[in-house]
């Protein structure tokens, strides 16, 4: 199973997009889980400000990252870009923390951090872009280990920032450490990364903006990546109800949904692994179908849970479809549009932003019509319907070969 991780950092180029893509997680999972209580308890902003912030946010995420993807494409070049985008996340954790207002707050919230956060897309393009003139086999096992790097900072890290901070008067050194993270990634970037892309990857460099953008509104590229964000969407299903499920549903305290998810995001890491080496066995269609069928049977029976002791024993279940479900789609998205490293990447961003608005449609129809455990079966039904899409029009594709 470990193979992988040495297929993956033997290459220097990938072997430096990993550890980059660690230090983009540390720097998102420094932040991320205290960033609700800085801007409305130290910076006052009110819940529906605040909501409004992180909408707007995830659509200048999105389109930063189709632009900055369709632009290094064009480029040829994904460094520069790279070096760039790190620039935004340096200055955008940089003004909030020695700004200290609300005025910095949103200069970095809105215009800064979520075209640093299109960093995450770039990282896979260039993974790719040096990754296609490798055997077949090994690129999915290459995404998997990447993508595990990032599972790998959230594990780590909030717990760390927390017993950091946890005598301070403020939360708002979180932003510092995430400055210190993005600074690690420029380094990477502008001193450990190859200056030249391989010359015959096949990927195009001469495809004209609108034409690049046309790309993404086919037919075809639009239903798959509407089924993939169905099944992603259960993820963030899953973010919603199962504390809710937990604690009024299922009897249980605040304590035992931090260590459900404590245990289901280590099992994450092992099981990206596990389906990185099952990925080339069952193809990436019918790897991605199985392990989202679980996650929609986790989901299914998280509804059904009564007590604690339930919960606990779906940590496995959930990790192993929640690691399917982080992993396995980057390859199918980016094979979208193969020959286009920077805007096939990108459409994972499009990928986050769509489920995670579908996902809210679940949850505020799931509540209406029904309970917290119901709204969770509505989530996997919601999930199983990405799945008869995906299978539907992709199943009929061999398998990869070893």
């Amino acid at each position: 199973m470990f193979s992988m991780y040495a297929a993956a950092f033997r290459h220097a180029p990938i072997r430096v997009s990993a550890m980059a893509i660690f230090f983009f997680g540390f720097a998102g999972a420094a932040t991320s889980p205290f960033q609700s209580v800085i801007a409305i308890q130290e910076f006052g902003l009110s819940d529906a400000a605040y909501s409004a912030v992180i909408l707007f946010a995830a659509i200048i995420n999105v389109i930063a990252s189709v632009v900055i993807g369709i632009f290094s494409d064009r480029l040829g070049d994904y460094r520069r870009a790279l070096i760039v985008v790190s620039c935004f996340g340096i200055a955008g954790s940089g003004i909030i923390y020695f700004g200290a207002n609300t005025v910095s707050f949103l200069i970095g919230l809105l215009a800064l951090l979520p075209i640093f956060g299109a960093l995450n897309s770039l990282i896979f393009a260039n993974v790719r872009a040096y990754s296609v003139t490798l055997p077949g086999n090994e690129l999915a096992g290459i995404n998997a280990a990447v993508r595990a790097m990032i599972s790998l900072s959230w594990v780590l890290v909030p717990g760390l920032v927390g017993m950091v901070l946890a005598n301070a008067g403020s939360m708002l050194p979180a932003y510092l450490i995430s400055m210190s993270a993005c600074l690690v990634c420029f380094g990477l970037f502008q001193f450990a990364l190859p200056r030249k892309l391989p010359s015959d990857g096949g990927l195009k460099t001469n495809i004209q903006f609108l034409a690049s953008l046309r790309r993404v509104a086919r037919p075809g590229v639009l239903v798959r990546l509407l089924a993939i964000s169905l099944i992603t969407s259960m993820l963030h299903v899953n973010a919603a109800v199962l504390p809710l499920i937990t604690t009024e549903t299922a009897g249980g305290t605040l304590t035992d949904v931090g260590i459900v998810i404590g245990v289901v995001a280590m099992l994450e890491i092992v099981f990206i692994m596990f389906w990185g080496r099952m990925e080339p066995k069952l193809g990436p269609v019918l790897s991605i179908c199985t392990g989202a069928a679980l996650y929609a049977a986790y989901l299914v029976l998280l509804g059904l849970s009564s007590s604690p002791l339930h919960v606990y024993a779906l940590c496995l279940i959930s990790g192993l479809g929640a690691a399917a479900i982080i992993s396995l789609p980057i390859t199918y998205l980016q094979e979208l549009i193969p020959d286009l490293a920077g805007l096939g990447s990108s459409l994972i961003s499009v990928n986050l932003f769509i489920s995670a608005g579908l996902s809210s449609v679940l949850f505020g129809f799931g509540t209406y019509v029904s309970g917290y455990a119901g709204t969770s079966m509505i989530g996997g039904l919601a999930g199983l319907l990405g799945v008869a899409l995906v299978y539907g029009l992709d199943g009929r594709k061999p398998a990869a070969t070893n």
